[in-house]
């Protein structure tokens, strides 16, 4: 709760922000050891930013490894994990008339899903993880609960099983709702979560995938989604995984690339930059770092 709040003050007071991150839970356990900071990679803003070989879970450098943050869209990895898991993903499930009304209260991003339109859990994936829709996120939520607060539990209780126990889950979306910092993960919890979601083989075609089409059919209408990863297509060897933004959370990206043999698995939470568009800078500059390193 201590840090939580003191992310709350960071929010607040713009000016001593960067001070604030930097004296909240820099410290990784003892069984985690890392490159200290000034051996790491230069000129990242993230306030808290973590990477590690994804075949090995070696960490190779982090900053505020433990301390709990606003995870934005992130927070739809597990959302996926979830319905994955959980499997029958060629069953039809027909959008909610309330998904436009929600996406729309809550000012979400959108797959553009009709209500009454019947798709498969599995093209629901890639509305989900491609545009970031919080409509394909309601629906999926209140498919697999069954009911939305039901799926939010079981979201908790993966949370838990995964080793992420400084990890909650007010939602399935990420949006800042009961409050901006309700919903919040770490970048060691978050890593834990990328490694499990990035181990299923749908979830990592998904995710690699920088456009979807879906040509209009029996019962639905023709939707064509773009990934929102910055890496996917710029940044060689990238394959994946998600962005997020919100206001107290910031610029977010869990990332993973693969280069010269070597895999490794990144995350950034409240790097600089607005929701006009996804930096993609920082992860950039931690994967070059990395993979300078390894090689």
């Amino acid at each position: 709760m201590r840090a939580r709040l003191s992310i709350r003050v960071c929010g607040l007071l713009a000016g001593t922000a960067l001070a604030a991150s930097a004296a909240l839970g820099t410290a990784a356990p003892a069984a985690r050891a890392t490159v200290s900071s000034s051996a790491g990679p230069s000129g990242v803003g993230a306030w808290s930013a973590a990477v590690e070989n994804a075949v090995t879970g070696k960490l190779l450098w982090s900053r505020g490894l433990n301390t709990e943050r606003p995870m934005a869209s992130i927070t739809k990895v597990m959302t996926a994990y979830l319905v994955i898991k959980a499997g029958h993903l060629d069953r039809k499930i027909t959008i909610p008339a309330a998904v436009t009304g929600y996406a729309r209260a809550h000012n979400a991003s959108s797959a553009g899903l009709r209500p009454g339109d019947r798709l498969t859990a599995r093209q629901l994936l890639y509305a989900l993880l491609l545009p970031s829709g919080a409509d394909a996120a309601y629906t999926l939520a209140k498919a697999y609960g069954p009911g939305l607060s039901r799926f939010v539990t079981r979201m908790n209780a993966t949370a838990r099983l995964l080793g992420m126990r400084r990890t909650h889950f007010s939602n399935f979306d990420g949006l800042p709702y009961p409050t901006s910092y309700s919903n919040y993960s770490t970048a060691a919890n978050l890593l834990a979560l990328g490694r499990a979601a990035m181990r299923l083989p749908v979830f990592r075609s998904v995710v690699a995938k920088r456009s979807y089409r879906l040509a209009a059919g029996s019962g639905h209408h023709a939707y064509r989604w773009k990934n929102l990863n910055p890496l996917l297509g710029r940044y060689p060897g990238a394959i994946g995984i998600k962005p997020g933004y919100t206001g107290a959370a910031g610029q977010c990206l869990l990332f993973e690339a693969t280069r010269h043999g070597h895999t490794v698995i990144g995350v950034t939470l409240h790097s600089p930059g607005s929701i006009s568009s996804v930096n993609p800078a920082d992860a950039t500059r931690i994967l070059n770092w990395a993979f300078s390193h390894l090689s």
